[in-house]
């Protein structure tokens, strides 16, 4: 059984188009390529086609990997919410005691996070250890480079 990925709408679309250029463009470009390849002759000893061939297979395997999780895509509805605890899709500040930095992240879903744009996978380790905490909770996260403090200061949407 496939996992269920949490998405906003704005998540979904993005892997919506990302699968679109994957099928209607570069499926097309490495089978002309395989063909091209196997037009010149000897398959055993082509590297061009075994390129080409394995290209395919990665590139196959993405586009399922991509069906998959928009197959089991759970849109995540805005409205509904709210900031008396962290949960997926909220903004979170937090002071690391320390260092006494803040920084803010928004907790998404594994395929939106990038940090430099402060989006937090829910699944890393901070993410799990934020959730369902309140704001002026003290939370430690074992990290490999040792054990993080942070205070929440702020929850918004």
């Amino acid at each position: 059984m496939s996992k269920i990925h949490y998405l906003t709408l704005e998540g979904l679309e993005k892997l919506k188009a990302e699968h679109h250029q994957l099928v209607s463009v570069e499926r097309p470009a490495i089978s002309k390529q395989i063909a091209e390849a196997r037009d010149k002759g000897d398959l055993s000893e082509n590297a061009e086609y075994d390129a080409a061939k394995e290209a395919q297979g990665l590139l196959e395997l993405k586009i399922a990997k991509l069906e998959d999780m928009i197959a089991n895509a759970r849109i995540i509805d805005e409205s509904r919410i709210n900031t008396t605890h962290v949960q997926i899709l909220n903004k979170v500040k937090l002071k690391n005691l320390s260092n006494n930095t803040t920084v803010e992240y928004t907790l998404v879903g594994e395929t939106e996070a990038n940090l430099r744009e402060g989006k937090l996978a829910a699944a890393t380790p901070i993410g799990k250890a934020l959730i369902g905490k309140e704001k002026g909770a003290v939370v430690e996260v074992k990290v490999p480079s040792g054990i993080l403090k942070f205070e929440i200061l702020e929850i918004s949407k």
